[in-house]
């Protein structure tokens, strides 16, 4: 009986293979007149690109991929936050032992290797916002903002002042030109998308980056670093919030905002007083485990979060479901503003959940109701909700409040 799991090896290396002979030979045979793999009228090794590189096997392989095509390749590392605690955290980025490693990638490339210091700019732009964000009863998505106002803002402009053409990320997503500039879609492989957390992507900064493994498969990617050589091929990816130890959200809020975990009571919706909690930035909506509260004959969820009176309001599962709510700092990618006020779209309010029909209607230039057609449990202030058009992403917002228990 043959073994299945050489055979699928074997044939994931020959796509493997094949994949990186195309690329390579694509790029080898550009001639004047065409453009090249990332879309410039020169050839690869007139193309200056700046790869952000956090020390994982995503943007390793894509430093390698792209040096191996003959691009004129810089590795540029962010150091985001203090080594001390990044060393001892497995999985995390942009510090300690991953910086060590994207160094090594780069030398054994043969590109140059920066690390430039972010972490004043990370900790102002994201992590205080974070504290904030959980201080007000939302629920924080920190990699959005890394991107929006870090990555893609300051990294960004560096790479502009270092001649770059362009800059490359490790994300998994897609962008192709279109009229009026280049557009954002879902990466080949589902299961790593990562289109979610890119929606306040400007179109100008859309402009200027590029995605190589967006239309790869991460099995591929894998074969990719060991057909490279990379010391980082069977490195674990980056898990949770890089700047959070093992997960202690409360911890890190607290040394950010010393007094915050100030307590309160856990109330039912009935206006029922069950319970006190040690602080609201404990809770998240739609949290069941670890609420501190029993006796009663259903099990009970946090359905909102009053951050001025300190109270969990906690309810049944039902009083979860939400079918309409207002999104803020809205950001549109696909057309430059819908046709009409409203918009039939599908929205995701959970990268890990798949879209949702929904209509948007535009409340003013950076402001919208979304209606869903089916309610959804667990919808938090804080979240993103992500517009799209199939495979497009056309933009999206953060969910400032709900308005609805079920949709209308």
């Amino acid at each position: 009986m043959p073994d299945v799991e050489f055979l699928r090896q074997k044939i994931i290396v020959r796509r493997v293979s094949t994949l990186l002979d195309k690329l390579i030979a694509e790029a080898a045979h550009w001639s004047p007149g065409t453009l090249n793999g990332l879309g410039f009228d020169r050839a690869p090794a007139d193309t200056r690109v700046v790869v952000a590189m956090s020390g994982g096997v995503d943007s390793s392989v894509t430093a390698a991929l792209l040096a191996r095509q003959g691009y004129e390749v810089i590795g540029i590392t962010l150091q985001l936050y203090d080594h001390g605690v990044a060393v001892q955290k497995k999985g995390a980025c942009c510090a300690g032992q991953d910086i060590h490693d994207a160094r090594r990638v780069c030398e054994s490339l043969g590109i140059p290797h920066y690390v430039l210091d972010y972490e004043s700019r990370f900790s102002d732009a994201v992590m205080d916002d974070f504290a904030d964000s959980y201080l007000r009863g939302e629920t924080p998505i920190p990699c959005v903002r890394c991107n929006e106002r870090v990555k893609f803002r300051d990294l960004l402009q560096t790479a502009r002042d270092l001649g770059a053409d362009c800059l490359a990320t490790g994300h998994y997503v897609q962008s192709f030109p279109g009229e009026g500039g280049w557009r954002l879609f879902k990466a080949v492989d589902a299961r790593r998308d990562q289109s979610y957390f890119l929606f306040s992507t400007t179109r100008e900064q859309l402009d200027f980056l590029r995605f190589p493994l967006g239309g790869l498969e991460k099995p591929d990617v894998r074969m990719l670093a060991e057909d490279f050589g990379l010391i980082v091929a069977d490195k674990p990816d980056s898990q949770d919030i890089c700047f959070v130890p093992q997960g202690n959200y409360a911890s890190v809020i607290e040394r950010l905002r010393p007094g915050a975990a100030d307590p309160g009571e856990i109330v039912h919706l009935d206006g029922r007083v069950l319970g006190q909690h040690e602080g609201i930035i404990h809770y998240t909506i739609g949290q069941r485990r670890g609420i501190g509260v029993g006796g009663t004959a259903d099990p009970l969820y946090v359905v909102k979060l009053e951050p001025e009176s300190r109270r969990v309001i906690v309810g049944p599962k039902a009083a979860l479901d939400i079918g309409r709510f207002i999104a803020r700092e809205l950001n549109w990618l696909g057309e430059d503003r819908p046709e009409t006020d409203e918009q039939d779209v599908f929205v995701r309010i959970r990268n890990t959940q798949e879209p949702v029909k929904a209509r948007v209607r535009l409340l003013d230039d950076r402001r919208a109701q979304i209606t869903l057609c089916t309610p959804q449990a667990g919808i938090s202030p804080g979240q993103a909700a992500v517009f799209y058009d199939g495979d497009e992403v056309l933009g999206g917002g953060w969910i400032e409040r709900t308005e609805s228990p079920l949709a209308n």
